[in-house]
């Protein structure tokens, strides 16, 4: 009875790492997708530090908007970083394993940094409906304090809201095969291999992500439809303009974040949606962090103005220093 016990036991723990099957085999198709996902990391990393380091920089985008901007960005670049770095490490050397304890810290801080997406693109929207709709309360509501406290339970209700969905997911038993049909480390592609009960963690996993995910979107959702209502009573076209140009950009991101989130969590369990769902995956895990800081900066005139400040200080810096330099 004890050897079979010890049997059972060995065989439960038997995986010890997983191997991401990424988007596809071959040498060639690695090497092209190790040069654009590197293409890709870079932009976004150089892009969402650009945009923190223009806010800090700047007195006029020392507003409630341009605050939660630069901790978006700083959420972008913790989110890429947890997943494009193993995947290009991956497509570089060509070894696909992970290990099943650094596999569940990934998926860790992935799900705690996607929900703190959902919660901080809602409070963006509250900003820019207190702003469109209520413009004469704004500077009241929308205050340091308020902005300091609602930033910080975005990211810490993110961080909190996976931590009992990432504890029942490790504790799963891993028999064999050891193969996610992912390029990352997601809930359902894990628990898929569990040979345990899987039925309560499918049940966590989908209402934590209806808890962190409905809600945030209904209340970006009403606040998008109140701003929409408050415009369209504006009778002059430049008014409604103005007025539209101020959350346009983050309805971008919104709308591309949500899709393709919703796209892939509705029918998780589908196997003929494997290779639709890692498309629609890679939307919201490596495009968005790529589109915010441009979409923010292009589509911005204050980021832009502010950028062409700072690189004008910036030439005349070098210019200074090159007098200096000439009169020595």
């Amino acid at each position: 009875m004890k050897v079979m016990s010890q049997l059972e036991w060995k065989n439960k723990t038997a995986v010890t790492e997983f191997i991401l099957l990424g988007f596809g085999n071959g040498p060639e198709l690695h090497s092209l997708l190790f040069l654009m996902f590197l293409a890709i990391y870079i932009v976004t990393i150089t892009g969402n530090i650009s945009i923190i380091l223009l806010v800090m920089a700047n007195r006029h985008l020392h507003t409630p908007m341009y605050f939660f901007l630069g901790n978006l960005s700083c959420l972008e670049i913790c989110y890429s970083s947890n997943i494009l770095p193993r995947m290009l490490f991956s497509y570089l050397g060509g070894d696909r394993s992970i290990s099943v304890n650094r596999c569940f810290t990934q998926y860790y801080f992935f799900g705690c940094l996607a929900a703190a997406e959902c919660y901080l693109l809602a409070v963006m929207s509250y900003d820019r409906y207190l702003a469109v709709c209520r413009p004469l309360h704004y500077p009241i509501c929308m205050n340091g304090k308020l902005c300091l406290q609602l930033g910080a339970a975005s990211w810490i209700s993110g961080f909190l809201s996976n931590s009992i969905l990432t504890f029942l997911i490790s504790n799963l038993d891993f028999c064999g095969p050891n193969e996610i049909e992912h390029f990352f480390c997601d809930s359902f592609p894990i628990i898929k291999l569990s040979c345990s009960d899987t039925h309560v963690a499918r049940l966590v996993t989908s209402v934590v992500a209806g808890i962190c995910s409905l809600p945030p979107f209904l209340l970006t959702f009403s606040s998008y439809l109140s701003i929409i209502v408050i415009v369209m009573r504006i009778p002059s076209a430049t008014g409604r303009k103005k007025a539209f140009s101020t959350c346009s950009s983050h309805l971008i991101v919104v709308i591309l974040f949500y899709w393709s989130i919703l796209t892939v969590y509705v029918f998780p369990h589908y196997n003929t949606q494997i290779s639709l769902n890692k498309v629609f995956s890679a939307f919201y895990t490596i495009l968005t962090p790529l589109v915010n800081p441009l979409i923010y900066s292009l589509r911005n005139k204050e980021v832009k103005e502010a950028l062409q400040k700072q690189t004008s200080k910036l030439l005349n810096f070098r210019e200074l220093l090159c007098i200096l330099k000439k009169g020595k």
